[in-house]
């Protein structure tokens, strides 16, 4: 009987396993052979869209990688690493868990935020922080909630298990998502700036260990997963869902930093997509050398693993160690004292090939460099054409949507909108999440634009967010990309925050749809040129493609959404919150003001007007306005400060007025018409408070700034009054915000 790890392959094989036919005849050119059924398995994991980048890396190498704290290039490790200062740094990264979370939200969710707490302690980094961005469909349907309480779940149990606290996100609703929703999970740590791990291998004879959990058919064939489409019969994809365990996870967290501390690491990885065989081959290539590895040596959960599988594995809790020779027993005692196992699979080689046994067999012999990324992993140009409906969404006219007659039709649309799910409290959500282990969240009672995290035993601390609209995006997918680097950069400058640096994650559906890959290239294009104007490059992050559904055999892509996750410096001196503080302050609107509806929530859902162009933006106008912000914290004269963002000026006012329940009083702009001044989203404007006396002082430095400046009104004890008429008190409207997701998901 031919053993079957070894049992050459087939052309047919080759695209069962999602590899095209020029590329299984570029396998048989490397290789100089044709690939038996192992080596096949190998180069269809690894050169597929969600390991390889193959239809995307052309256009990320575009993006702006240089600047003044970056450490590591993107590309280069496992998280992007930035300088924070007194000989520390931050590791960040974002990454997608999409089609597992679809499938099986609760492991899906669960293991997303497994796997990206790994990337940054493989590092030597410890994660003090997470945030997440995610996107349901509509939230009256049942799957919907069946999948929002899943992926809340999962991200809860498995988070507040390990320790690292959840300190901010997003959550938003749209029926693009139905069928494929959206999990983007975000960490960061910090490292000494001497002691961090590098994804690497190298000098010949240094033993390779797999160390952690063992490995089971989870997972198994999961990248590949990633890189198709969902639909009815992705049930039977279930078994590449992987399953997480953060007590585990913990375990290994604490053993590896202790290892960190000793001169016996070479280069660690951990084991996310693809598993053992993207681990050793992306350490490998590095520096051109290769490994000898004993499959029959790597712990297994489950019995007759065939080769493949044990390649393949995505089994969770699991990283490959390449350790000093001579320094075995180091390794070997700090995972025995942490119960983990710690086991020599292998050696490193000079041949930069990966040579794999089982029972006595080479099953595999490939060049590392063939299968990775900016290696011989193949690179395409795809098609991309301007979709029909661009031009359909240029064409909107605001003077079709009736203006507003009363204040009461006013107070009808700013319920409406105070209560929708996309603007509404996620108290819901962050309640189930722990936000304050660790004690280094600095918003717990002072809620801030970002989410801040002290750096203790230092006069610094960290701000971060996550922030993308993917309404804009898909209106226009080059200024909906610089609108989501903006507000995330506007969110961390309202806190106090200096931004840094960048992660992304970029959700797209089919490369192969010609419209769905110009949505892809002109976001791309819009990021870069926004993160070259704020000075803040790009690490890394995560491509996923393929986020659609096929409905009556018609693909429909979700809203394009890359999502941006940026961190800051902050000097703690500097800390701003966005609640008002007390009773007749002054308010001002900073920012140019027009009449803009277009994208809004107030024109896309309470007018159900789904076609309009992105809202205003102006990239020089929102530089000197967040240049002025922050000149105003430094010099002390406001005392809160609030983008407007989603939901327009009503609904910043009423989020700044909530925390302390101090309400304001207000007057409209007359130039402008009311619903664009109240609930557009018209970019580039933020709220500020401050005490009487500074105003003066304020108007000046705006007007210095060249920053258009518009005195709305002040502060009051509880109501809330728009042109002489009153809203009602400040609590009347925050039990509506609070209490109206739980609501619409019950």
């Amino acid at each position: 009987m031919a053993n079957p790890d070894i049992a050459p392959s087939t052309l047919d094989q080759a695209k069962d396993l999602g590899l095209l036919p020029e590329e299984y005849e570029k396998i048989k050119v490397i290789l100089g052979r044709n690939p038996n059924f192992t080596e096949l398995c190998i180069y269809s994991a690894l050169w597929n869209e969600h390991a390889s980048y193959k239809n995307s890396i052309k256009w990320l190498k575009t993006l702006p990688k240089k600047g003044a704290h970056i450490l590591v290039e993107a590309g280069e490790e496992n998280a992007g690493l930035v300088d924070i200062g007194g000989g520390l740094a931050c590791a960040f990264k974002i990454e997608s868990h999409n089609h597992p979370s679809a499938i099986e939200p609760y492991q899906g969710a669960a293991t997303g935020v497994g796997g990206i707490n790994r990337d940054i302690f493989t590092m030597g980094a410890r994660p003090i922080a997470q945030l997440n961005s995610l996107r349901f469909g509509n939230p009256d349907m049942d799957r919907t909630k069946w999948l929002v309480k899943g992926v809340v779940k999962g991200i809860g149990d498995y988070g507040n298990s390990f320790g690292v606290p959840v300190v901010g996100g997003e959550v938003q609703f749209d029926d693009s998502y139905n069928t494929n929703p959206l999990v983007n999970a975000f960490s960061a740590g910090i490292v000494e700036v001497d002691k961090t791990i590098s994804a690497v291998s190298y000098g010949v004879g240094n033993p390779v260990y797999i160390v952690g959990s063992a490995t089971g058919k989870d997972g198994i064939h999961g990248a590949s997963f990633a890189s198709k489409d969902i639909t009815e019969e992705s049930s039977e994809d279930l078994p590449s869902v992987q399953v997480g365990d953060p007590f585990q996870e913990k375990l290994l967290l604490e053993a590896t930093l202790e290892l960190a501390q000793t001169d016996a690491i070479v280069g660690m990885q951990d084991m996310g997509a693809a598993g053992l065989i993207c681990s050793s081959s992306e350490m490998s290539a590095t520096k051109g050398f290769g490994m000898m590895i004993d499959l029959d040596k790597v712990p297994t959960r489950q019995d007759d693993m065939k080769a493949f599988e044990l390649l393949l594995s995505e089994s969770q809790e699991r990283m490959l160690v390449v350790v000093e020779k001579g320094k075995e027993s180091v390794v070997e005692a700090i995972y025995d004292k942490w119960d983990l196992h710690a086991e020599k699979i292998g050696e490193v080689t000079e041949t930069g090939r990966l040579h794999f046994h089982k029972n006595g067999i080479r099953v595999a012999d490939v060049p590392a460099e063939s299968l990775v990324l900016g290696g011989g992993a193949p690179v395409y140009e795809r098609e991309y054409k301007e979709p029909a409906y661009y031009k359909l969404y240029q064409e909107f006219d605001p003077n079709s949507i009736p203006v507003p007659q009363s204040m009461e039709e006013i107070e009808q649309i700013a319920r409406f909108l105070i209560g929708h799910p996309n603007i509404a409290s996620k108290k819901w959500v962050w309640e189930q999440y722990d936000s304050m282990v660790g004690t280094r969240n600095m918003v717990t009672n002072e809620p801030a634009d970002a989410a801040l995290v002290n750096i203790k035993g230092t006069d610094r601390g960290l701000a971060m967010t996550l922030d993308c609209n993917s309404r804009y995006v898909k209106a226009d997918p080059y200024i909906g990309a610089q609108i989501a680097v903006a507000e995330a950069a506007r969110n961390i400058v309202c806190s106090g925050g200096e931004p840094s640096a960048i992660t992304n994650c970029l959700n797209f559906g089919n490369p192969y749809n010609p419209e769905s890959y110009w949505q892809f290239v002109n976001a791309v294009k819009g990021m870069g040129d926004a993160c070259a104007r704020f000075e803040t490059p790009v690490t890394g992050g995560n491509v996923s493609f393929y986020n659609q559904s096929v409905i009556n055999g018609v693909e429909t892509p979700v809203n394009p959404t890359p999502t941006i996750g940026m961190i800051g410096l902050l000097d703690k001196s500097n800390k701003m919150g966005l609640s008002f503080k007390e009773e007749n302050h002054s308010i001002f609107l900073l920012g140019t003001q027009t009449d803009d509806l277009a994208s809004s929530e107030y024109l896309y859902s309470y007018h159900s007007q789904k076609e309009s162009p992105a809202p205003y933006f102006d990239l020089n106008d929102e530089v000197k306005l967040q240049n002025l912000i922050k000149q105003l914290i430094r010099n002390k004269v406001i005392h809160s400060a609030h983008d407007v963002s989603d939901g327009g000026l009503v609904t910043a006012l009423l989020e700044s007025a909530m925390p302390k329940e101090i309400g304001f009083q207000i007057n409209s702009d007359d130039n402008h018409r009311i619903d664009a001044f109240l609930f557009g989203e018209g970019q580039g404007r933020i709220v500020v408070s401050c005490s009487p006396d500074m105003d003066d002082t304020l108007n000046d430095l705006s007007t210095s700034a060249g920053v258009a400046v518009f005195k709305l009104g002040k502060t009051t004890l509880e109501k809330v009054e728009i042109d002489n008429n009153s809203l009602g008190s400040v609590r009347e409207w925050k039990a509506i915000y609070e209490n109206a997701l739980e609501k619409k998901l019950s």
